[in-house]
């Protein structure tokens, strides 16, 4: 028996019944569409410069509820790894007991006469214990263990990097609010400074209509106008609310008091051009690509583990300790008491069980495997969408100011040709609509083309330095 034993022990790590596992090739091109260098990505701060953007990341980091969700998930991953490698290791009891029973004469001095301490009626008596106990250990002949192990570590891999995915998610939706709050802001003084000069324009059409100068239609045009602005002021005052709270969302916590000063959207000093690099890369950079392989892994880990369930399980139970009558001898050589007991279970009748798990297994892998070729198809197009954006941003930005500066001029040439009754009212109202919906395109330019950037920060997978750590 010892002997068996001892060669039950060797062979623990002797076999593997999970199979090998070769990552798929990524199912994209070998280059992006648009053809680019390759350089580090920046840390977030070296991102995105503004003060205040970078306070209120900073704030989101610790208080963003999602973060947090993540975070206490890959705790919990982590705690459920430790309880699985238990299984590998023998546990150790101590235990104490005192026993104390009566036995009939007829069953205390069968075929003796009576026991000792016994009478005509029964024997009585107590008994103490103290013993260490080894609890049922499996000898992982075939790998079952191991691979549970395997799998549980595979999927605290994929716990972390889940939590660095929702990091970088939080980084980018931080930014994107807090544009969108600046676009908010910005349209809503637009839309002020608009409604302040079209009420000047329309207590000059009243004038000049006081005067015989100016026709009903265009005094009604004007209050038309005005009103029109004061519509599209409430617009952006809801809207400037609502942005607010979006970001007020997104960081988590309420907006600090002290916050810097906040810089223009056309002044956001952020970096508006990335280096892709090659398709690659996203391997080694999306932490949802890395996630989705740590659970691909496991997968496997998984098809192992129900292979060796079809083979027999041999366990380990034993124990040393000293039992007696009387306390004051329990610990006495004489009151020595050990055991052992070697078991193996072999399956045979389980109604399709093992069969059953061992196809959900091999099933899952496969659903695995497509969820990774998955996550690299979605890097690769969020990569070449954020390349197709930063290439036209820069030009559409460009020609979008130069419209601003004509349709000003345009205004100004109208204005003085309505004053001297050169044209009519129309043609005014007309360049003053062109320049105020020029402007506010300007505005919703730049806003995408920083947001645009931000997703493209994002879809390279941030900076790689800033792995999370559990």
């Amino acid at each position: 028996m010892r002997r068996l034993l001892l060669v039950m022990l060797l062979t623990t790590t002797a076999c593997s019944m999970t199979p090998r596992r070769t990552l798929p090739a990524p199912p994209v091109d070998h280059a992006y569409p648009v053809v680019d260098g390759t350089e580090a990505l920046p840390e977030w701060r070296g991102m995105f410069g503004d003060p205040r953007l970078q306070r209120l990341i900073a704030l989101s980091l610790d208080s963003n509820r999602d973060l947090r969700i993540a975070a206490l998930n890959a705790e919990a991953t982590y705690a459920q790894l430790r309880v699985q490698r238990t299984q590998a290791l023998p546990g150790a009891n101590a235990e104490g007991n005192y026993t104390r029973q009566r036995q009939p004469s007829s069953v205390a001095g069968a075929g003796v006469g009576l026991a000792p301490g016994g009478s005509a009626t029964g024997f009585e008596f107590g008994q103490f214990a103290a013993q260490v106990a080894l609890t049922s250990f499996e000898l992982d002949l075939f790998g079952r263990v191991r691979a549970m192990n395997a799998a549980a570590l595979q999927r605290w891999l994929a716990s972390v990097e889940a939590r660095r995915a929702v990091r970088l998610a939080v980084i980018g939706a931080v930014a994107e609010a807090y544009w969108t709050e600046r676009l908010a802001e910005e349209q809503l003084s637009l839309a002020r400074a608009t409604l302040e000069d079209w009420q000047a324009s329309l207590e000059i059409t009243r004038l000049r209509r006081a005067a015989g100068q100016a026709s009903g239609v265009d005094l009604e045009q004007a209050e038309g106008q005005v009103r029109q602005a004061r519509a599209d002021l409430a617009q952006r005052e809801r809207e400037r609310v609502q942005a607010t709270n979006a970001l007020t969302l997104a960081v988590g916590a309420p907006l600090p008091a002290d916050l810097p000063s906040a810089l223009s959207l056309l002044d956001q000093p952020v970096r508006t051009a990335l280096a892709a690099g090659a398709p690659s890369d996203l391997l080694m950079r999306r932490p949802d690509i890395a996630q989705a392989e740590h659970e691909l892994r496991a997968a496997n880990a998984d098809i192992g583990a129900a292979r060796a369930a079809f083979f027999p399980r041999a366990s380990l139970t034993g124990a040393f300790g000293f039992a007696s009558l009387a306390l004051d001898s329990l610990f006495r050589g004489a009151s020595r008491s050990w055991s052992y007991t070697p078991a193996i279970s072999v399956p045979i009748f389980r109604g399709g069980e093992l069969r059953g798990n061992l196809d959900l297994a091999k099933l899952r892998a496969s659903s695995a495997v497509a969820a990774y070729e998955k996550a690299i198809q979605t890097g690769f197009r969020e990569v070449a969408d954020g390349l197709a954006a930063q290439s036209t941003y820069a030009a559409q930005l460009t020609e979008q100011r130069a419209a601003v500066v004509a349709t000003e001029r345009r205004t100004a040439l109208a204005a003085m040709a309505y004053a001297a009754g050169q044209t009519s009212r129309i043609e005014l109202l007309d360049a003053q609509r062109t320049t105020y919906a020029a402007r506010q395109a300007t505005l919703l330019a730049r806003r995408d083309q920083l947001a645009a950037a931000a997703a493209l920060y994002r879809a390279l997978g941030g900076d790689v330095r800033e792995k999370a750590t559990r």
